[in-house]
């Protein structure tokens, strides 16, 4: 059984590999690359990220869940969640993946897949499994429990991204119906956004928030972190071209082109607005480039990427304020506005920037020949709607179900104490 493969090739939306299979040893090499850039961005670049964020007596707590769901995942995906994403899922395919290749059943070392040792291709997708739910985190940063939060990210991964991940890359409906998504915008980061917000609404707000300053404890690390990101993203995007081509080039010209154009328009409104730009803005405008290319980044060209980056920084910075300020719900480490919204602003803008008729800012066409901007855009549009409701829903059935059986917050003299302490009985610094 021939896995269905990620999209390599434009005109050819994540097809069945019909030619025989032959290893390519230069696509291999790169996959192996761009699958440690991948993991690099969670371990350590995601936990330094977050960890400068929160106030020092949680820092250990959001490096231990990072962690904790990098090693939780990685065995959820080799025992059923690769093949329930990727399989052929016979009549119920449209929907959700067989489990022929449960525990990696029927892959050794050399089957091969398109180009790739099929065994490559299921741990590079690993690392796209393990992020997301560790995205999460940034939404209930400094009052979840440990155990409520991993038994949560095992169920989540299960029950939103393996299904989303499928419908998208594994031949499921939203694939036939030519949905571009070429690294994550709804498999990634809508599914993570809308639970960040679903997680944060569920477990209500930090105690003393919004009146309390809770200021990040950090920033040296957090920038790091980000510089982690940013190097790790072109794993992230480069290597979902699944070959060491053009496309995977032209994927990280047009990631490095959003990420610098989202930094400095955040710094900039920043500016504007408060007058001083800060360390945290141009981390968070970078992050917000990031996410927001990363559905459109094989499809559109460095023009249209450039504005789909200043899309991005003007966007999600009057989202981040919307959400605390207007909203009042504590998001911990603004993980809708950033990666939510992002992504859904990113699945849109990849189905106008793919048109070949925008000069400088033109792309490189349409998943369906008869279709034009109007209808894939309509497609786009069609596949956010559907994962944001479908994540919402499960994600708070899932936070309710665990709650039944386990606390999902620490109390509150936990809470001030800090879960550091609370939780894992160690101190990050002890000076």
């Amino acid at each position: 059984m021939k896995i269905i493969y990620r999209v390599a090739a434009l005109t050819a939306l994540m097809p069945s590999v019909a030619c025989a299979d032959t290893l390519d040893k230069s696509d291999t090499a790169w996959i192996i690359a761009a699958t440690a850039l991948v993991l690099f961005m969670t371990l350590p670049g995601l936990s330094l990220f977050y960890g400068g964020l929160v106030r020092a007596k949680n820092v250990l707590s959001v490096l231990m869940q990072c962690f904790a769901i990098a090693c939780a995942v990685s065995l959820v995906w080799l025992i059923a969640g690769y093949s329930l994403a990727f399989a052929d899922g016979g009549a119920a395919n449209a929907w959700i993946g067989g489990l022929q290749h449960a525990f990696f059943a029927g892959i050794d070392r050399d089957t091969v897949s398109g180009t790739l040792p099929q065994s490559l291709h299921g741990l590079f997708q690993m690392t796209f499994a393990i992020i997301t739910p560790a995205l999460i985190v940034g939404a209930f940063a400094e009052r979840m429990r440990f155990g409520a939060m991993l038994a949560f990210s095992v169920l989540w991964v299960l029950g939103v991204y393996v299904p989303v991940c499928h419908w998208v890359w594994g031949g499921g409906w939203l694939a036939e119906l030519g949905l571009y998504d070429f690294a994550g915008g709804t498999v990634v980061h809508i599914t993570a956004g809308v639970a960040a917000l679903v997680a944060a609404m569920v477990l209500g707000r930090r105690k003393d928030w919004p009146g309390q300053a809770m200021k990040p404890h950090n920033m040296t690390m957090t920038v790091m972190g980000a510089g982690m990101l940013w190097v790790g993203w072109f794993g992230f995007n480069g290597g979902s071209a699944l070959a060491a081509d053009g496309n995977a080039a032209m994927a990280m010209l047009v990631t490095h082109i959003s990420a610098a154009a989202g930094s400095l328009v955040w710094i900039t409104l920043e500016y504007v607005k408060f007058g001083k730009p800060s360390a945290l803005g141009i981390a968070t405008g970078m992050v917000a480039g990031l996410g927001t290319i990363t559905p459109a980044s094989g499809f559109v060209g460095p023009g249209g990427a450039l504005i789909i980056g200043l899309a991005a920084g003007v966007v999600c910075f009057y989202m981040v304020l919307v959400v605390k300020q207007k909203w009042r719900i504590d998001d911990s480490l603004d993980v809708f506005p950033v990666h939510g919204i992002g992504g859904m602003l990113g699945m849109v803008l990849a189905g106008v920037f793919a048109s070949t008729g925008l000069g400088v800012f033109s792309g490189y066409g349409f998943a369906k020949p008869e279709y034009g901007m109007l209808e894939q855009v309509g497609v786009q549009l069609l596949g956010v709607v559907v994962t944001l409701v479908y994540t919402a829903a499960i994600t708070w059935l899932l936070l309710k179900l665990v709650g039944l059986f386990t606390p999902l917050r620490v109390s509150a003299e936990e809470e001030s104490q800090g879960l550091d302490i609370a939780l894992h009985e160690e101190r990050g610094y002890d000076l």
